[in-house]
This record gives C-alpha cells, sequence and structure tokens, in this order.
C-alpha cells in the first residue's frame, strides 16, 4: 500500500485528497468510495486482495480520513465529491476505471456513471440505490449529528461497534482497526471520529427527506452490481428489485445477517465483487 495526496478545488481555495494505492494496472484499475463517516482504508482488505492483478485506489473524500476539511461546510455536496473523484481519475491516468462505492461512495458512483462519456465501465454499489428513506438518514444523522468525544481508544471502539453493528460480524481484530483507522486525536487528548463535524452540518439545518435519483440511474449503462445487506434500512428490498427492472444491466447480490452496509471484509463480501470484476 501507498499513501498519496492529490490538490482538489473548492471555491474558497485548494484542499488536500489523500489516497492509498495497492498493487499495478495490469488488468485495470479500480476506485474506490467510502461511506458517509468512513475513510480509504474502509476498503484495505478489499484491496489488498485485489492489489496481485489491479491498480486499486482509494480516496478519502473531503473531509474524512487524512483529506483537508473544507472552510465552508456547505461544500460538503456531491458536486464536490464528483470533482474530486475527477480529479483523482485524472491523476491515474487512464482512459476508464472500475468504480466500487459503499453507500455515499455508491451514490458518488451513480451519478458520475450516468453522465456522459463516462469512464466508469463497470459500476459496484454497495448498499445504496436511486431512492433511500428518509428514516434512514434520519438514524444515520442520529449519531453523526452529535459532537462525539470519547476518554480513549476502547471508548471509541465501542462507540463504533454499537453504531455499526449493522455492518454486520466482524472480528475484534477488524473492530480495532477500523477503530485505529477511524480516530482523530484532539488537543486534549480525547478520541474522536477522524472527519469534520461540518460534514453533518446538512443534517442539523433542515429536516431530512427521501432521496430520489431514480432519473439518474436510468440514464446508466454500464454493467452494474448492486451488494445489499438483507437487514438493510438504506436499500430496501422493492429498491433493488427495481433496480433490476430499470436502468443499467444489474445484478443483486444479498447478505444475510447483515444491515447497512456490508463491511466488504468477509470473504463471500470480496468474492462476490472480484468474480462481477473478473479478478
Amino acid at each position: 500500500m501507498r499513501s498519496r495526496s492529490i490538490l482538489g478545488l473548492n471555491p474558497k481555495g485548494f484542499h488536500r485528497l489523500h489516497y492509498t494505492e495497492w498493487g499495478s494496472a495490469d488488468d485495470g484499475t479500480i476506485v474506490c468510495v467510502h461511506g458517509l463517516s468512513q475513510n480509504a482504508r474502509s476498503f484495505d482488505s478489499l484491496a489488498g486482495s485485489l492489489e496481485s492483478t489491479h491498480r486499486v485506489a482509494c480516496l478519502d473524500v473531503v473531509g474524512r480520513g487524512q483529506s483537508g476539511w473544507l472552510e465552508d461546510s456547505a461544500g460538503y455536496n456531491y458536486a464536490q465529491y464528483m470533482a474530486d473523484a475527477n480529479v483523482l481519475i485524472a491523476r491515474l491516468g487512464v482512459d476508464c476505471i472500475d468504480w466500487v462505492g459503499t453507500s455515499m461512495g455508491g451514490l458518488i458512483g451513480i451519478m458520475l456513471a450516468a453522465m456522459p462519456n463516462s469512464p466508469i465501465r463497470r459500476l459496484v454499489i454497495n448498499d445504496i440505490g436511486p431512492f433511500v428513506p428518509k428514516a434512514a438518514l434520519e438514524r444515520i444523522g442520529s449519531y453523526m449529528a452529535k459532537e462525539n468525544r470519547f476518554a480513549n481508544m476502547a471508548a471509541f471502539e465501542a462507540y463504533l461497534r454499537d453504531v455499526y453493528a449493522p455492518f454486520g460480524p466482524l472480528s475484534d481484530e477488524q473492530w480495532q482497526r477500523m477503530a485505529k483507522h477511524g480516530a482523530r486525536q484532539n488537543d486534549d487528548g480525547t478520541i474522536s471520529p477522524s472527519y469534520d463535524p461540518g460534514i453533518t452540518d446538512a443534517f442539523r439545518s433542515s429536516p431530512m427527506i427521501d432521496v430520489d435519483i431514480w432519473s439518474v440511474w436510468d440514464q446508466i449503462s454500464c454493467p452494474t452490481l448492486v451488494l445489499r445487506g438483507a437487514d438493510s434500512d438504506n436499500l430496501l428490498a422493492e429498491t433493488a428489485s427495481e433496480m433490476v427492472e430499470r436502468g443499467p444491466e444489474s445484478e443483486i447480490v444479498e447478505f444475510s445477517g447483515v444491515g447497512h452496509a456490508p463491511a466488504l471484509q468477509a470473504d463471500d463480501q470480496i468474492a462476490a465483487i472480484r468474480g462481477f470484476l473478473g479478478a
């Protein structure tokens, strides 16, 4: 694994974008983008399994992980995320990529894949779709909108085990690794999640509404794999079924005992992606 960085541009100036890069480009380049409160290291297990055949670039979306924070929290929006993803693709120097996106990262992928002349040739979206009920957003907002500070790493890990319980069964080592890479130490020695609290302003400033971008989904033409946690409140079963009936040529793989969102660390979850990408 190699740690890289590039500069993105926002209305207030430039910001640092960090990403991890794995492997070579022998069989193609894969870009992985995480969920709302996660970071690039969420894909370590998947990237490690793909690096012998592919180059894999895992982005810290602006405001998360080791990427910079925006001066104006209103800048945390999908237009910015799409522009930053385009900067990464340009840096990678390839004409086409495969995209793996979890939750928010999946929405970014949907929007990019729907655009004319998109460089995305195959799309993997993890537990997200063109319709997201407001109840699921409210659940995420219930913990994201808090000012979270923890006395030590053990307390932070316990918090992650609680709020990310829908990720499904994970080993102690996997929880510890998630806490390690998802932590930020404050000046007073306490621990907070490694994201800018400003990304949660949207949860405080206005009531949640359903996300409905079916018209965007219908514009996608590349082969698409949809991963779904069987217990997900984010990607509903009826939404997943409709995704197969309209839009791109899609297949769905569902994982039992998992909600939102599959952590992409279990062997069967990784195998589904490898099979789809021909890895």
